[in-house]
């Protein structure tokens, strides 16, 4: 997959089929339409393309309001590339972009990415105030030469996916929906950075955690997880009941490892939440601890092995 960052130096050959958007959380509404987005672009022998931005549009447009990821960019990259993206068009957005008419907008696609199809959802729009709705673009598209392809909305029983509902899921700690949602276990990528020290702990490896800045957490409480180390996973127990203290210094999680017989100190994990235990976080006293963390290990094991 080729990552481009800048489109004046893009250099594509040949023409493409495009979708746009944030794609916070790259759920199953979303896989929906790059299917049907590379499917169509192998049968009509053009490169299918991502167009996307960092930072994520509310970030900028809503600064008060503590923008939170669902998805890094750098695991956009991964899972477009996996799921076989030719093209990944990454483009700052500023406030000058926020301002430029969906005109200029399409038209820039249009020249410097030679696009011939563009893909969207039922309720898409870009450029300044949102002024570029599906009509526009059909009609702009008529002008221009490309056209344009609407989804309609993948659904999860009753509720219609999207990247809210699962920022909301995860708010509530539901994360075995959110995973439904997602169509794969949430993943939020940590940095370990101290061994825990407590009296009545099993023997396990274990470490406290800082997770990258602005990604959703899930709420405070204990999940059976997967902890990916170097490419391998190991089921886990996270706690992401921190203390105040501890959250202070940027702290915001606990793990501990099952299967994994080694210093956990400085290694980076994915954390793949799977299921919540309980909400409350780990007690303080040593013979409670040990006695609610061996439940938590034999009901660990039940949902992971």
């Amino acid at each position: 997959m080729k990552i481009i960052r800048d489109l004046h130096q893009a250099n594509i050959e040949g023409e493409t089929a495009l979708t746009i958007g944030a794609f916070d959380g790259l759920h199953l509404g979303h896989q929906e339409l790059l299917r049907r987005l590379t499917r169509r672009a192998q049968q009509t022998q053009r490169l299918s393309g991502v167009v996307t931005f960092d930072p994520l549009p509310k970030a900028i447009l809503s600064p008060a309001s503590n923008v939170i990821c669902l998805t890094t960019i750098e695991d956009k990259a991964e899972l477009l590339e996996q799921w076989g993206v030719d093209l990944l068009v990454i483009l700052p957005f500023t406030p000058e972009l926020a301002r430029t008419s969906a005109r200029d907008f399409v038209q820039t696609l249009c020249s410097y990415l030679h696009m011939t199809e563009l893909w969207v959802g039922w309720n898409f729009a870009l450029g300044y105030g949102r002024e570029g709705d599906v009509r526009m673009l059909k009609r702009l598209g008529k002008e221009m030469g490309f056209r344009v392809h609407v989804i309609a909305p993948v659904s999860s029983g009753e509720i219609a996916i999207s990247s809210t509902q699962i920022r909301n899921l995860l708010s509530l700690g539901n994360v075995s929906e959110a995973a439904a949602m997602l169509g794969r276990y949430y993943q939020v990528r940590a940095h370990a950075v101290s061994e825990i020290e407590h009296e009545g702990q099993p023997s396990l490896s274990s470490a406290h955690l800082k997770f990258i800045p602005h990604c959703a957490l899930p709420a405070g409480g204990v999940y059976a997880a997967y902890a990916l180390i170097r490419g391998r996973p190991y089921p886990a127990i996270v706690d992401t009941g921190f203390e105040t203290t501890l959250a202070d210094q940027g702290i915001k999680g606990r793990i501990y490892l099952l299967d994994f017989h080694a210093d956990l100190q400085g290694e980076e994990i994915r954390v793949q939440f799977v299921e919540r235990l309980h909400h409350q976080p780990y007690p303080l006293d040593a013979r409670t601890l040990r006695t609610q963390m061996e439940k938590d290990i034999a009901k660990v094991r039940e949902v992971l092995l």
